[in-house]
C-alpha cells in the first residue's frame, strides 16, 4: 500500500470512529433531553471538541438528527428482517409465514423496549421545525418490505389467496373509492419491486395490522398500559396473534 493511500485509509478510519462517537453521544443526550433538545454545542462540549470541529462531520442539528434516525430506522430494520427471513428459525424447509410475521413482530418490540429513546425519535411527536430528508424513505422502507416479503411468500406457497381469486367477506370486494386506488397501486409497486403480487385487500388488512403493532408499542412504551396490563407480554402476544389471523394468516 503507498503511503498517500495509507494515509487516506487512515484519515477515513479516523472519521468513522469520531462519526460513531458523535452519534453515540448524540443518543445519550437523546435520552437526556429528548430530540428538541439536541444540541451541537453540548454534544462537542461532552467530546471535548469545539463546535467548529464538530460542524465539519454534522453541518446542523438537523444533520445529526437524519443520522440518529437513520441509524435508528435500519437497526430496527435489521431486527425484523432477521426475525421475519424465512430460514430465521433454522427448521428444514423453513419457517411458515404467519410464524415469521409473529416473530417480526415480537422483535420490533423487543428493539423498542431495549431502545425507547430512539423508538420515540422514528415513531413518537415529530421534531418542531425538522423535516425528514430523502435519505430516511429507504431505511424507513426496511419494516413494512420485510413484512410484505412474508405475505409474498404466504401468497406464492398459497397460504394467501393468489390475486384474482375469490375474495374473502369484507375483503377486496368492499374496498372503494380512493382506497381500492390505492391498494391497486401499492400491490404494483411491490410487484414491481420483485416481490411477489400481494392482493390488495391484504395488503390493506396488513398496512393496519402494522399500525395497530406500533399503537401497541406506543402504549406500552409511553406508559399508556400502567396498572391495566402491565406487564403488556400477553396482551402482545394475544393481539398480534389476532392480528395475524386479520390478516389472513391462519
Amino acid at each position: 500500500m503507498s503511503p498517500v493511500k495509507a494515509s487516506h485509509t487512515a484519515r477515513e478510519r479516523a472519521r468513522a470512529e469520531l462519526t460513531r462517537e458523535i452519534t453515540e453521544e448524540a443518543r445519550r443526550q437523546l435520552a437526556e433531553t429528548g430530540a428538541q433538545g439536541l444540541s451541537l454545542r453540548a454534544v462537542a462540549r461532552e467530546l471535548g471538541m469545539v463546535s467548529s470541529a464538530l460542524y465539519r462531520y454534522f453541518p446542523s442539528r438537523d444533520d445529526l438528527l437524519t443520522a440518529l434516525i437513520i441509524d435508528a430506522y435500519n437497526a430496527l430494520g435489521a431486527a425484523a428482517e432477521a426475525a421475519a427471513g424465512p430460514d430465521a428459525g433454522g427448521g428444514p424447509g423453513g419457517l411458515r409465514p404467519r410464524v415469521r410475521w409473529l416473530a417480526a413482530c415480537h422483535a420490533i418490540r423487543d428493539w423498542a423496549l431495549a431502545h425507547p429513546h430512539e423508538y420515540a425519535l422514528i415513531y413518537g411527536s415529530p421534531v418542531p421545525g425538522y423535516r425528514a430528508p430523502q435519505a430516511t424513505i429507504g431505511p424507513a422502507s426496511r419494516v413494512p418490505l420485510a413484512f410484505s416479503r412474508v405475505l409474498a411468500d404466504a401468497v406464492a406457497s398459497g397460504e394467501l389467496p393468489v390475486p384474482g381469486a375469490a375474495p374473502v367477506p369484507g375483503g377486496h370486494a368492499s374496498l372503494g373509492g380512493a382506497l381500492a386506488a390505492q391498494a391497486e397501486t401499492l400491490a404494483a409497486a411491490l410487484a414491481a419491486s420483485g416481490a411477489s403480487a400481494v392482493p390488495p385487500d391484504m395488503l390493506v388488512r396488513a398496512v393496519i395490522a402494522w399500525t395497530q403493532l406500533y399503537g401497541m408499542i406506543s402504549f406500552e412504551l409511553f406508559g399508556q398500559f400502567v396498572g391495566s396490563f402491565e406487564p403488556a407480554d400477553a396482551l402482545f402476544a394475544y393481539a398480534v396473534a389476532h392480528l395475524a389471523a386479520f390478516v389472513g394468516l391462519h
